[in-house]
């Protein structure tokens, strides 16, 4: 089993600065690399508190000057954003800087917010997007290409700066929805999916969905990679389980706000945490998440790995104001107990069910 870190890079107040958000999550980063998680993602988002990541390749690009092996993924490029022949070349270029480790990530984006600001009608996202991954693989794929879509129309043209891995990046969509399942099955990509904040049922019904999008695309399950996106948290102390709640909730808060189009700036930037009627409690919340002791944590991990099947879990490190230097001891937990201790264990049921 590969484990990630999911890098938000959030900022609940002005209490902390830009500056140290950003540093911040580049310590995470390097952190996961020496505690040996295989993979950090960073989000993108504009405008607001809720992530200050504008680019994520910017990040891949950065991070691997001060890392060496682990894998850098974008948790997504919001493509409807973006000018898909540019794209391309930055796509290129942060793939030769880390030597091969980039894990491009991509999704339609959901925040009307943003939208606005660039221009684009949020409403049309589905579609933009659905082009414009065309165009992405297109360009990855061939030496020289064009296009004549509803939104693009590109002469014949050549990307200078190529991706190192070919054909092209792992690719994995973020996918919410049967639809983009089967887009991924159907186009040779990978899946990133969440179960939020709900437990073991959310996580059986998307193991579901996943299967059905497969069979319906004459795929097998394993023929996409599945990565999880998953609050997760092992301690003793239920002060640092409560303030990770707090924070885990502080997020799904903004983005719920986000994605309804409720618009909670009061001055054009720090949104405003407000509760909402699907609000949980700290105590429903470490109920339905892997949250809690280490042996706790590591026997609810397998039992939602043995639900869902996933190749990659990617843990959410960087919420709100957590403390960072409690993260970061907690990013060496992993390493040392927990990430062993999983894979040892499905290890070990391998060995039995083979033995059988």
């Amino acid at each position: 089993m590969e484990f990630g870190t999911f890098i938000l890079a959030a900022q609940r107040g002005y209490h902390q600065s830009s500056e140290q958000v950003i540093r911040n999550s580049i310590e995470q980063a390097v952190a996961s690399e020496k505690a040996g998680f295989t993979t950090a993602w960073f989000a993108e988002h504009h405008f607001n508190n809720y992530s200050l990541v504008p680019s994520p390749l910017m990040m891949v690009a950065h991070c691997a000057g001060v890392t060496r092996t682990i894998r850098l993924g974008t948790a997504v490029c919001v493509l409807p954003l973006y000018h898909p022949q540019r794209l391309l070349s930055e796509v290129g270029f942060a793939d030769i800087v880390s030597n091969g480790r980039l894990e491009l990530g991509v999704g339609s984006g959901y925040q009307q917010f943003e939208f606005e600001r660039f221009g684009v009608n949020v409403d049309e996202a589905p579609a933009i997007f659905s082009e414009y991954l065309d165009i992405l693989q297109k360009g990855l794929k061939q030496k020289i290409f064009e296009h004549d879509g509803k939104y693009e129309k590109i002469l014949p043209t050549a990307i200078s700066v190529r991706a190192v891995q070919q054909p092209t990046p792992p690719i994995w969509l973020a996918a919410g929805s049967s639809r983009s399942m089967s887009r991924a099955y159907r186009e040779g990509n990978n899946l990133f999916v969440t179960a939020f904040h709900e437990g073991l049922d959310t996580v059986r019904k998307l193991r579901a969905t996943i299967e059905e999008a497969a069979a319906g695309e004459g795929k097998k399950v394993t023929d996409a990679r599945i990565g999880l996106l998953r609050c997760c948290y092992a301690s003793d102390s239920q002060a640092e389980i409560d303030s990770y709640l707090d924070n885990a909730r502080f997020q799904r808060r903004l983005s719920e706000a986000l994605h309804q189009r409720r618009q909670q700036s009061a001055d054009g930037y720090l949104l405003q945490e407000t509760p909402t009627q699907a609000d949980m409690s700290f105590e429903q919340m470490q109920k339905n998440l892997p949250i809690g002791s280490v042996n706790y944590v590591i026997d609810r991990l397998l039992a939602e790995i043995e639900i869902l099947k996933p190749d990659q879990i990617a843990v959410q490190t960087q919420l709100g104001d957590f403390d960072q230097k409690t993260m970061v001891r907690q990013i060496e937990l992993w390493g040392e107990k927990i990430i062993p201790a999983v894979n040892k264990a499905l290890g070990e049921e391998i060995v039995s069910v083979a033995a059988q």
